[in-house]
């Protein structure tokens, strides 16, 4: 409780010891908190756990030939007054679990992704996960049914590695907004990485309301751009809009259509091989 970890109810424990002549006069006493010297002689070490509600384990060892029902019997009667009186006690220092967990504490958290996206998790040749465990320090492991848990001793460093794979198995959808980067320009528009493994285009008629002749009057690589997704096409292909993020200007004309366009395609054409965007 002292280091926040969220407890429903305390819990205390209480070791019962015995006093007893079971193969002699058959005579008996329950010991309540028994110390090390009873322990051996009388027979009986019989440790009760739990809240003041009810039992959470139990752990015992005899040297005599067995114990009775009536022995047995006893000793819970005995424990459950000892151990409310322990939780009494505790409850007077702490109440209940402090509001945040310690710095110090160890944290686990688990979190379910689709088993598809294991892959992209991984990377290739395992690189994501071991560039997220370098920068983080955190332990990532990963079940086939696409739990994947992880592993601190730091809080900032799990909350980063959360947003991390959150971020890297996230599924885009269409008017969503999102803080990216320029990974690249050509003619027709630039792309933006909108998460780790996944980029979108503005068409050059995306950029702003104003007639735009190149991106690359407007945007460099590296700049940070916000960006709306407009549409996701029937390819998977990410179409982003950042002018629809500003407001239109007053009796706003739209520009006049753009001349066809020869020698080149939205993805690279006669500039080199295709380049699908959907993804890196």
């Amino acid at each position: 409780m002292a280091a926040g970890v969220p407890m429903k109810k305390a819990v205390a424990g209480i070791a019962m010891g015995l006093a007893s002549d079971l193969e002699g006069s058959g005579k008996w006493k329950v010991i309540t908190d028994l110390q090390d010297v009873e322990d051996g002689k009388g027979g009986m070490d019989f440790k009760i756990a739990g809240t003041y509600d009810g039992i959470t384990a139990v752990q015992m060892d005899t040297k005599t030939q067995g114990l009775t029902w009536d022995i047995v019997e006893q000793t819970f009667v005995q424990s459950v007054i000892a151990r409310r009186e322990i939780l009494e006690s505790m409850k007077a220092v702490i109440a209940e679990p402090r509001a945040e967990l310690s710095e110090y504490a160890p944290r686990i958290v688990t979190i379910q992704i689709d088993p598809e996206k294991i892959g992209d998790i991984i990377g290739p040749g395992g690189k994501t996960i071991k560039k997220l465990t370098a920068e983080t320090g955190v332990t990532i492991d990963i079940e086939q049914d696409g739990r994947v848990l992880l592993t601190s001793n730091d809080a900032d460093a799990m909350a980063e590695a959360v947003r991390q794979i959150e971020m890297i198995t996230k599924t885009v959808e269409a008017g969503e907004i999102y803080d990216g980067e320029v990974v690249r320009i050509e003619d027709f528009g630039a792309f933006v990485s909108l998460t780790p493994n996944k980029d979108g285009l503005v068409h050059v008629s995306e950029i702003s309301w104003g007639r735009t002749d190149k991106p690359s009057d407007v945007l460099k690589l590296g700049d940070k751009v916000q960006v709306k997704v407009k549409e996701i096409d029937n390819l998977g292909r990410v179409n982003l809009t950042m002018k629809e993020l500003t407001e239109k200007p007053e009796g706003y004309v739209p520009p006049p259509p753009r001349p066809p366009r020869t020698g080149g395609d939205r993805n690279g054409g006669s500039r080199g091989p295709r380049k699908p965007y959907g993804g890196r």
